[in-house]
């Protein structure tokens, strides 16, 4: 289970929580311009955009879980499991395996409107990156400072749809996470009135219950409500380190705890990371389960010209600050 949102101050932030049992080794990964991407059915791309993003980094290849470019925008993909279909080869089309869709389009566009041109033509291959690893079943959110859309690789093609909160969970389909949001709109930020029943005299006895029946649960569906409300209701100074803050604020209204989601055998999902990116700067912000403090990298500090991938691994035991 994970969840990805936007946002917007003066910048604008693209993130996500990665929400699994087990870490398949994550780090922080700086494809640089020149490094280059090679594709199963299409020429290699030998120069491109420079991207950061998190990444599980195999034979010299970054399988992104989500990342950013150098022009602003982003783009992770989240499980969705039972409703992805990838199709073999078709001609005619971009067949792109569903490992390469992350680099394919951040390594071309500079907007949305260019991934959404680029979608357009392409069937998504059913292609593991190699035997030892399953094909990953996802759908993905792409966004920029302007929009977003969510891409969705089903039985009937690739369907792509409008975001207008920013915001993409696991299942069900993305149209049918929108439409669930009708059941929440007497959701408010402010004090109820009773409509319940005006000859009884009720009252409010306490601060938020204007927010009574936001789901609080882990479930996806769930999830997407709660961090749709959240961000689009969300207040911050427009400083990076008030902008970032907020960012980190909004995904954990929605963190894992160990423990709460019981998979058997003793494993346990988990908000392994959660992650925050400036897409203006290109500053990459992430915390861990075991540790809450900020960090974060910068891309336009290393030689973007490279050819080989720069790699951060991730600090993960908690860092406190003894005052006294």
């Amino acid at each position: 289970m994970c969840t990805a949102a936007t946002y917007k101050t003066n910048d604008f932030y693209f993130g996500r929580t990665l929400d699994y049992e087990f870490s398949y080794g994550d780090e922080v990964t700086i494809t640089p311009r020149n490094y280059p991407f090679h594709f199963i059915e299409k020429e290699n791309i030998n120069s491109h955009y420079a991207m950061i993003g998190m990444a599980h980094v195999l034979d010299n290849y970054p399988l992104y879980y989500e990342a950013i470019n150098e022009k602003g925008l982003g783009m992770a993909g989240l499980n969705f499991v039972g409703n992805a279909k990838y199709k073999d080869k078709i001609e005619g089309k971009d067949n792109i395996a569903q490992f390469e869709f992350i680099p394919w389009i951040l390594s071309q566009c500079t907007s949305v409107d260019e991934a959404r041109t680029l979608i357009e033509k392409i069937n998504i291959l059913n292609v593991s990156f190699n035997p030892n690893l399953p094909v990953a079943q996802l759908h993905w959110i792409i966004a920029d400072t302007d929009k977003a859309i969510t891409v969705e690789a089903v039985s009937e093609s690739v369907k792509i749809y409008e975001n207008p909160v920013g915001v993409l969970t696991n299942n069900p389909p993305f149209d049918m996470q929108l439409f669930n949001l009708n059941n929440y709109m007497n959701i408010s930020t402010t004090d109820p009135k009773n409509t319940f029943a005006p000859d009884l005299n009720l009252n409010r006895y306490s601060r938020g219950m204007g927010g009574l029946g936001l789901p609080g649960d882990l479930s996806s569906q769930s999830r997407f409500v709660k961090v749709a409300f959240t961000k689009m209701n969300s207040l911050s100074g427009s400083s990076e380190k008030e902008s970032v803050s907020q960012f980190f604020h909004i995904l954990n209204s929605v963190d894992q705890q160990r423990g709460c989601c019981n998979l058997g055998d003793d494993k346990y999902e988990i908000t392994i990371y959660t992650s925050c990116c400036n897409t203006n700067k290109g500053i990459y912000y992430y915390t861990t389960y075991d540790n809450h403090q900020i960090n974060a990298i910068d891309m336009h500090k290393e030689n973007l010209e490279e050819k080989e991938l720069i790699k951060y691994s991730l600090i993960t035991e908690e860092q406190i600050n003894m005052q006294n």
